[in-house]
């Protein structure tokens, strides 16, 4: 099949999230399976200066893309990352050459409906010029959420096929795309797509919305947060429009980058193992403590967590368990930046319990790799968490997930308190309290060493690997093709 991929993120190149690691895998994987794939990415600077790039990059055409009452310029440009992979950038520097995608880390851009709205038609039109006719168009999130009504609406324009058919992936609702209605006019579509059916939601526009309208498709990226996205308590507003298209979604789990996430070959750790031999996590474990200013033989549990510090992340659920944190022999080792009351807030904690918790306000490849290497459990308190890959690389590491009863947590742990001979990890209910006894029952279950290690097991055992979410996908695609 000729497959495109239109995102804002893909690994390695440019990540904030899960969005770039989903990305980048289910294209390489279905390029390797032998389709013809096709990834449109904005040109940020990080990604044109990216280090395994060096001069593989090439300009191949000018742009000159209509938004409202003018026209902007721009450049593509296009790289191979291997076999039957193709990745474009739609480059305008005053858009992307910028140091962050989105904003500043305390603030989105202002000018983000500009930009994301220039991206979509750049893909648009470069598709028309290099006569793509693509079996699936698949467009990732809000800002790829107009992809699928410019594409239909440039069919009918000019008189061309661009794809059969469109899908549009939620990877988290509670990110819209919400502009002022007034910034309609750049997209330059006919007057019937403003309205309720369209990109209308509580009088301003939403790309999102318009992504979950106007695709024929809707996928998501595990079965539970299908089902919660079309309730009040998770579909951040938009459930009732997905309610409408529920026939059309589905939910496909995400899978892990195996290549990049194996403590079996994890270039990034001081130590490799397996669940036949655990010397290297033993080995990890020592030098997570050390770097972090600890005792790297202590022998208490050790927690860690990496995550962008917001609330849908539960970060203020910890901050409510500072008593329990205090009491407790362990140590806890919080990686992330975001919110700046959160990021103040996890500051004071480790300032006020030095010997139990450190904090590094900032998210690090080989930091992360390490956490879930060398911790003993790793803390997912979501409220809500539409897949979440920590959960499975912390498994695939034999790190025991301790995670909320949301999303796609339900769908790939297996609480150990309800199977205790499938287990691979603890699940919680999202409040204060529910972590607070999620961290006792990961204490209890430290002591008890042959439950401790049959749960590690248990998890070093399954298989996240993309093989089951592309074969998943390629599945759906030819379905709805």
């Amino acid at each position: 099949m000729n497959i495109v991929h239109v995102a804002s993120e893909m690994f390695p190149y440019i990540k904030t999230g899960g969005l770039a690691d989903v990305v980048g895998a289910l294209a390489r994987e279905l390029a390797r399976r032998g389709h013809q794939v096709t990834v449109f990415l904005p040109g940020y600077r990080a990604v044109l200066e990216h280090a395994e790039l060096g001069q593989q990059i090439r300009r191949t055409q000018r742009l000159r893309i209509e938004m409202g009452d003018m026209f902007m310029t721009g450049d593509v440009r296009e790289f191979f990352p291997e076999k039957n992979l193709r990745v474009f950038l739609i480059c305008r520097e005053e858009f992307f050459d910028r140091k962050l995608p989105y904003g500043t880390g305390e603030r989105d851009y202002e000018d983000n409906h500009h930009r994301f709205i220039f991206f979509c038609k750049g893909v648009i039109e470069t598709m028309r010029r290099h006569d793509l006719d693509a079996d699936v168009v698949h467009s990732h999130d809000w800002p790829a959420g107009l992809l699928p009504a410019l594409l239909r609406v440039e069919e009918q324009r000019s008189a061309i096929n661009l794809a059969i058919r469109t899908v549009h992936t939620i990877h988290n609702i509670a990110f819209q795309g919400l502009f002022p209605m007034r910034s309609f006019y750049r997209t330059n579509l006919p007057e019937e797509f403003m309205g309720v059916d369209g990109v209308e939601y509580y009088g301003q526009a939403s790309m999102m919305k318009a992504g979950l309208q106007l695709a024929d498709r809707i996928t998501t990226v595990s079965p539970n947060y299908a089902r919660e996205v079309q309730t009040p308590e998770f579909g951040c507003g938009l459930d009732g429009v997905i309610q409408q298209r529920a026939d059309d979604l589905v939910g496909i789990v995400n899978g892990i980058d195996t290549d990049t996430w194996n403590p079996r070959t994890d270039p990034l750790i001081p130590g490799h193992y397996s669940a036949d031999d655990l010397g290297g996590k033993k080995l990890c474990r020592a030098a997570l403590l050390k770097a972090h200013g600890f005792d790297p033989q202590f022998s208490g549990p050790v927690f860690g967590m990496v995550c962008r510090l917001t609330e849908q992340k539960g970060v203020q659920l910890l901050l409510a368990n500072e008593e329990l944190l205090a009491g407790a022999k362990l140590k806890l080792i919080v990686i992330g930046w975001g919110d700046p009351t959160l990021e103040t807030g996890m500051r004071d904690l480790a300032a006020r319990l030095p010997e139990k918790v450190f904090f590094n306000p900032a998210i690090d490849e080989k930091i992360s790799h390490l956490v879930e290497a060398g911790s003993d459990f790793f803390l997912m308190p979501s409220l809500f968490e539409p897949c979440g890959l920590n959960q499975m690389y912390s498994q695939a590491y034999g790190t025991v997930p301790v995670a909320t009863r949301v999303g796609g947590l339900v769908d790939t742990i297996v609480d150990c308190a309800d199977d205790p001979e499938q287990g691979t990890g603890i699940l919680i209910e999202a409040t204060a309290a529910g972590l607070g006894q999620g961290i006792e029952r990961a204490i209890a279950l430290r002591e008890d060493k042959p439950g401790f290690a049959k749960v590690q097991a248990n998890g070093m055992a399954r298989d996240f690997g993309w093989s089951q979410a592309v074969q998943a996908y390629e599945d759906y695609y030819e379905e709805i093709v």
